[in-house]
């Protein structure tokens, strides 16, 4: 990490906890060879002041395509249960690099994904936060540790990804209880793909009682589908002709459809044909890749038999066998601590046809679709028979025009997933709402022949909504660069200022505004 950053930072800290906005000396005129370290507005993980141990996982320099590996032994001195357990990653990378998908396993388990900053010449250094405690039945045995993140490494590509990774576990104490979490976390066995889709087998206690399901999913591997959301079919004309934009992944379970939810629309580090748009912050989730959910309990009843049962997901919308999606599920499980065998069924169940309006033309593609879930079902168990009821609605309203050349290329999208769980008359909602409004220009540069004036101006928000607590994060940016010239003639200029707001469990709202790829303001409004 360079003095200036340091320096920074440490003067940050003290104005702010002295209540006074920073703000940065003036930023230059445009990129240079640096920028500074990557931030997002998010708040540090809550933890408890309670005795603490620390395992690293990963300590590793990927320069290929070869994963990590390594064993994870729970710690000695901080035996569970724990109250907290906290994934830190640790990340630094200099020269000349793409930005890269990560993803790390936990006894098959699929725990954490992220991408990668692009560098600046002379190095950044960026760190990532994520909460596991949900994963703690998993650690409290040895497990192998696999993290993969693929790299290309020549004398063009020079960045050397150097990750560190760690779990820190939390104590507990007379005023600090271990974590409420599922009895077991499991991974699919004998998983098979077929281009978007995987199938894969699990076997569940024959005591189940409860059953979440979720899926680390991302269209990836540079093809059209790392941008789905601008999909559009052949009839258009569009450079990426793969049909509607609409996405969907669906569980089902036995062949029977348990479970819908909408993707959420990752922006990577290199993405809009405009890396300097993210520098130094990235667009919302771009560090901490968050898994789909499904609440599966109203099929708990049937999958606790003791026999293997198929779980099959597929995503909606990709071309038949085309790849280009990461899928990674895993479940949840809740057991009777009373009862060595519960039983129960399905009650009722209504899934709707996706209902889609389409209207293309050359240059435009207009979407609205939505889709609604309803099953039911219950659990016979030691406390008694457990009624559960899962609804989800989904909505996806999208327009997207072009021009000639796509010279202009513009989107404005959003994207709404609700469920609700009612379990014996008590009620869990989560809603998302999340979408992206942005123009893309690509114009040849006045002055320089075979140069093209590259400008993105990109707004996005990203809501979460939880009894109790609601959470937003915004981006908003505009950035601009010299295409197909050397790396110290692109002229590059950027703006940004990315907020987190957190309402409910007290208030949470930080701000971070940068120019050029340095932090001009960083400060709280609560």
């Amino acid at each position: 990490m360079r003095i200036r950053s340091v320096v920074t930072a440490s003067l940050s800290v003290l104005l702010l906890a002295i209540g006074i906005p920073v703000r940065a000396a003036a930023p230059p005129a445009e990129f240079g060879s640096d920028y500074d370290d990557p931030r997002t507005p998010a708040p540090a993980v809550a933890v408890p002041h309670t005795r603490h141990c620390e395992v690293r996982i990963v300590d590793n320099q990927f320069r290929n395509f070869d994963p990590y590996r390594s064993t994870y032994t729970p710690p000695a001195g901080c035996q569970g249960p724990w109250s907290k357990v906290v994934l830190r990653m640790h990340g630094a990378v200099k020269g000349v690099q793409y930005d890269r998908l990560g993803h790390l396993t936990i006894g098959g388990v699929g725990v954490f994904r992220t991408s990668t900053p692009e560098p600046s010449a002379d190095g950044i250094e960026w760190n990532v936060e994520k909460d596991v405690t949900s994963y703690s039945p998993l650690l409290r045995t040895t497990q192998p540790v696999v993290m993969e993140l693929g790299n290309v490494v020549d004398n063009t590509y020079t960045g050397v990804l150097d990750i560190k990774v760690t779990l820190d576990f939390y104590t507990t104490d007379r005023r600090t209880p271990a974590a409420k979490t599922a009895d077991e976390v499991l991974p699919l066995q004998d998983q098979t793909r077929d281009g978007a889709d995987l199938t894969g087998t699990a076997t569940l206690p024959e005591n189940t009682t409860r059953v979440l399901g979720e899926v680390y999913v991302t269209g990836s591997g540079g093809g059209c589908e790392e941008f789905w959301d601008t999909s559009a079919p052949a009839s258009t004309g569009y450079s990426c002709p793969d049909g509607s934009p609409y996405r969907e992944v669906d569980v089902s379970i036995d062949g029977k459809l348990a479970g819908i939810a909408l993707p959420y629309p990752y922006i990577y580090t290199g993405g809009w044909s405009n890396p300097y748009e993210w520098r130094p912050s990235p667009a919302p989730r771009a560090f901490d890749i968050k898994p789909v959910t499904y609440d599966l309990t109203p099929f708990a009843g049937l999958l606790a038999d003791g026999k293997p049962h198929e779980f099959r997901l597929h995503v909606d919308g990709v071309p038949a066998g085309q790849s280009g999606w990461f899928t990674v599920p895993n479940l949840h499980v809740w057991t009777d601590a009373h009862r060595a065998r519960t039983t129960g069924a399905l009650t009722s169940y209504a899934v709707s046809p996706l209902a889609k309006a389409e209207v293309t033309g050359t240059g435009s593609v207009n979407l609205t679709a939505s889709r609604t879930l309803k099953i039911s079902g219950y659990v016979d168990t030691s406390a008694g028979r457990m009624h559960t009821t899962v609804e989800r609605n989904l909505s996806n309203v999208s327009k997207h025009t072009w021009d000639a050349g796509e010279s202009h290329d513009a989107l404005d999208a959003n994207w709404r997933d609700t469920e609700t769980t009612i379990s014996n008359g008590r009620v869990h909602r989560t809603d998302l709402d999340y979408g992206k409004d942005g123009l893309l220009t690509f114009l040849p540069n006045a002055t320089i022949p075979g140069g093209y004036d590259v400008v993105t101006d990109l707004k996005i928000h990203d809501t979460i909504r939880t009894p109790g607590l609601t959470t937003t994060e915004t981006y908003d940016g505009r950035a601009s660069w010299i295409y197909g010239v050397p790396r110290d003639q692109r002229h590059a200029t950027g703006a940004q200022t990315v907020r987190f707001r957190a309402t409910g469990h007290g208030c949470y709202d930080h701000t971070l505004a940068a120019v050029n790829g340095v932090y001009t303001k960083d400060f709280y409004r609560c």
